[in-house]
């Protein structure tokens, strides 16, 4: 085993689950490589874990920034041992107003900016010691929801590009996980007018994320009692699943996001 500490790079890092995960790698001594689009976020991490941090801001939806980005990472450390994909995006659809262009930014920014991350960490994983490439989708893939079609029709995507992914890099010996988060208490959720009852709090999100990966599962999902509702719907007739998702359907429609 290596005794050098591990290089992580780490997207979506200025708030939420990315934010808080940030800390417990920190705090576990790895090297960590911080993205998003907000720098100072990050500048405050590198202050308050000096010598651990390297920043990297940038648009990840701009693939010349990620090649860059790549590049920097590449000249600084060699290599990189984890790549985690958590930075992302969601906006809801109002059917009644149906807007293209939200599907176009949510998959813009939650699958084809995953893209060119994977695109920039391969070479750098397989110059790496144990690697472990983590992509963060979601569980609402497991049941079609009503707004969702945006974050889920990405997420799915998503989810698909690294279970197939792990098949391809398996003889580089690159591990591949995906996260599936249920509700969680997020700036991004906090808009979200309906109830989540089963929410966890970022911190308590990324401390069971940071315990998970060191076995590298083929798949990390939680809350537990979020999964264990939504999986099993998700194998019942696509008519039985039809019904559920009209039960879930707002009247009025809700209001148009404005993130």
């Amino acid at each position: 085993m290596s005794l050098t500490p591990r290089r992580y790079w780490l997207t979506g890092a200025s708030n939420g689950i990315g934010a808080a995960l940030a800390v417990e790698l920190l705090n576990s001594g790895a090297q960590v490589a911080l993205s998003s689009r907000t720098r100072a976020p990050l500048e405050a991490l590198a202050q308050r874990f000096p010598g651990q941090v390297l920043v990297v801001a940038g648009d990840l939806t701009n693939s010349q920034v990620v090649r860059e980005i790549g590049e920097h990472i590449g000249g600084v450390w060699g290599a990189l041992d984890t790549t985690i994909i958590n930075a992302g995006t969601c906006e809801y659809v109002d059917a009644r107003q149906f807007d293209s262009s939200i599907i176009e930014h949510v998959v813009r920014t939650n699958l084809l900016a995953s893209s060119y991350c994977i695109e920039a960490a391969l070479p750098l994983l397989r110059a790496g010691h144990w690697p472990h490439l983590v992509g963060v989708a979601s569980a609402v893939t497991y049941l079609a929801m009503p707004r969702a079609e945006a974050l889920g029709g990405s997420k799915v995507g998503l989810r698909y590009l690294f279970d197939s992914l792990r098949i391809s890099v398996s003889p580089d010996n690159i591990d591949v996980t995906v996260i599936s988060p249920g509700f969680d208490a997020t700036p991004l959720t906090e808009r979200d007018d309906f109830p989540m009852p089963l929410s966890w709090p970022a911190d308590k999100a990324a401390k069971h994320i940071f315990a998970k990966l060191e076995k590298r599962p083929l798949e990390i999902a939680f809350p537990a009692l979020s999964i264990a509702t939504l999986w099993p719907l998700s194998k019942l007739p696509d008519r039985a699943q039809l019904i559920i998702g009209k039960r879930m359907s707002r009247s009025p429609p809700p209001r148009k996001d404005d993130r």
